[in-house]
């Protein structure tokens, strides 16, 4: 099989048609009497993840370009307004489908994960903080990788080694790390499962997930921390893997910054912040699920589907 954009489209879009015939309660309810839509959601779906490994981060330019481009795959597409509430609506949907492509993927039971949590800026000046819809959630954090203060919000990402999401969460900038990572054990069923053979999880995961506690936590639920040393303490267990193991999570960090333009969401309200970064982490995993299917030797590799 070829690793291209309408070839990767093609499967997707397969795939996720199935699984929502399948499954008709993770669509959004309709009403049985009006008018049918005029592109499906599986459709709509596979042109949000198209939209994001192509890099539009604007939503009218890329459905000006679809009209021109994709008319052969798309034979209707609805307006810049109608998209983007449909997208919205689409968001629980699309969060549903990671975690079924997560569980297809040969990779998701890696016994290693890392976690981490990047900045997702959502304003700059003032004057845009003060008006925003945001507030509330978003707030002001510090970026200890790039010294810099930033409003807005965290994504906490847990994922393995290849850079298939696990589990993941958006919280707001001063969110402790710690109970995030536990909230996400706690509400994530494909973390659950992957566990559920009884085998030891190893977890790679920087200075800030410290604590007693919080490691007597994880240790019940049968999860080996590794982490660096923080000042004051012996030097722990595995520390000569740290460096080249930390790179990973940085390397998928800067995929969704760099290639799928997590920074550049565009959302102005919540709804539509969490569509557009779960559109991202749907792209992400829909490109390593089918190159873990067509026996890619880099997973996480977008170059293929990128132009």
């Amino acid at each position: 099989m070829e690793t291209d954009l309408d070839t990767l489209a093609t499967a997707f879009y397969a795939a996720a048609d199935d699984l929502l015939k399948a499954h008709p309660e993770r669509v959004p309810a309709r009403p049985r009497i009006g008018i049918s839509p005029r592109i499906t959601d599986a459709e709509l779906i596979t042109l949000a993840v198209m939209q994001a490994l192509l890099g539009f981060t604007s939503e009218a330019r890329w459905l000006r370009h679809a009209r021109t481009a994709l008319r052969t795959m798309f034979p209707y597409l609805p307006g810049q307004s109608g998209y983007n509430k449909r997208l919205r609506r689409l968001f629980p949907t699309m969060n549903w489908l990671i975690g079924v492509l997560t569980e297809w993927n040969d990779i998701c039971c890696d016994d290693v994960w890392v976690v981490d949590s990047t900045p997702v800026e959502c304003a700059r000046s003032k004057e845009t903080v003060r008006r925003s819809e945001m507030a509330g959630w978003a707030e002001y954090g510090y970026c200890a990788s790039h010294s810099r203060y930033f409003w807005g919000l965290r994504l906490h990402l847990v994922c393995t080694l290849h850079g298939l999401p696990i589990g993941y969460a958006l919280t707001g900038a001063k969110a402790d790390e710690r109970q995030t990572f536990l909230d996400i054990l706690a509400g994530t069923p494909a973390m659950a499962r992957v566990r559920a053979d009884g085998h030891r999880q190893i977890l790679i995961g920087d200075r800030n997930y410290y604590g007693a506690g919080f490691e007597e936590t994880i240790d019940q639920a049968g999860i080996e921390l590794l982490r660096p040393a923080r000042t004051g303490e012996e030097p722990r267990a595995g520390s000569r893997f740290f460096k080249p193991l930390r790179q990973i999570i940085e390397s998928i960090n800067d995929t969704l910054k760099g290639q799928l333009d997590l920074e550049h969401h565009g959302g102005r309200i919540p709804a539509g912040v969490t569509a557009r970064i779960i559109q991202r982490l749907l792209a992400m995993t829909a490109a390593i699920w089918h190159n873990d299917h067509t026996g890619q030797a880099v997973r996480r590799s977008l170059t293929a589907y990128d132009h």
